[in-house]
């Protein structure tokens, strides 16, 4: 059973989680689909405001609890020479990516020229930032970090479409725009998915040794909750792509209602693909 401050850390981790990998995932999309949500950037801007903000706090949050593990007591968070020991590791290579990248978007992103350039490399010095401390990069493999970054590039475009989308679907004048740019996230994604289980599906292995580590280790059953929560979430994403994108771009509005209502199916979804994320970060070691 987790302690207090393996609860805690699993609680910041999510944040930080949820933090990160949208706002480098609004990043991505104000580039990538830059045409489509030019309308609502203003939107976009915001809400990256208030994630960026979220996930420095909860970064700050992550590094100060470590501490606490170590001591066994709330004022390891603040000890000096606690922290001290912390940051002659890797995690103060994490902790100043991460930092640097969640700048620079909240900086970018304030701007919808260069800015949004500039956002995108925050985003990418943020998803890299994990690659520097966590399960993989016990490996020291570097072809396994990068397959990390490429599998969390993924994860963050996924992320960072369901807002905007779910805005302009929203709007019974921005239907055929919301249609527009579901279908051209429905092109990228049928690219995209399969690259990022195909990562998943490698780190998978290197991490639990072989098939049977996934059923009889805590946390192959662990994993097996995380993938459960991933089927479920395909078969959501393939219903947009196959039945609401294409009635969208018909014309019937009805269709957008049902987008929403299955965008908010996702949100759930990778909630709970995050919670578990945190979690298995926290309490539990991969058998390899």
């Amino acid at each position: 059973m987790p302690d207090t401050w393996e609860l805690a850390s699993i609680a910041a981790k999510f944040l930080l989680y949820l933090g990160a990998v949208q706002s480098a995932g609004l990043s991505f999309i104000a580039i990538a689909f830059r045409r489509e949500t030019e309308g609502i950037y203003h939107l976009i801007a915001r809400r990256s405001r208030a994630i960026v903000l979220l996930a420095l706090v909860a970064s700050g949050l992550v590094f100060s609890l470590k501490g606490a593990a170590m001591m066994g007591d709330a004022s390891g968070m603040l000890d000096v020479e606690i922290l001290g020991v912390l940051w002659q590791t890797p995690i103060r290579i994490e902790l100043m990516l991460r930092v640097a990248g969640l700048v620079l978007i909240l900086i970018g992103i304030h701007f919808v020229g260069i800015g949004i350039w500039i956002a995108g490399v925050g985003g990418i010095l943020t998803l890299w930032s994990f690659s520097w401390v966590g399960h993989v990069a016990g490996f020291e493999l570097t072809w396994l970090k990068l397959l990390l970054i490429v599998h969390l590039a993924g994860i963050a475009f996924w992320v960072g479409i369901l807002s905007p989308l779910t805005t302009l679907a929203a709007e019974k004048d921005q239907l055929s725009r919301a249609a527009d740019l579901g279908h051209r996230f429905g092109r990228f994604a049928a690219v995209a998915v399969p690259i990022l289980i195909a990562s998943g599906v490698v780190m998978a292995w290197n991490l639990l040794g072989g098939f049977a580590a996934l059923v009889d280790t805590s946390y192959g059953l662990i994993l097996l909750a995380k993938i459960s929560a991933l089927a479920l979430l395909l078969t959501a994403a393939a219903m947009n792509k196959i039945r609401f994108v294409p009635a969208m771009r018909r014309g019937e509005h009805s269709a957008a209602i049902q987008l929403r209502k299955s965008i908010s199916a996702e949100w759930v979804l990778f909630c709970i693909i995050l919670l578990v994320t945190a979690i298995l970060t926290t309490i539990a070691t991969p058998p390899a």
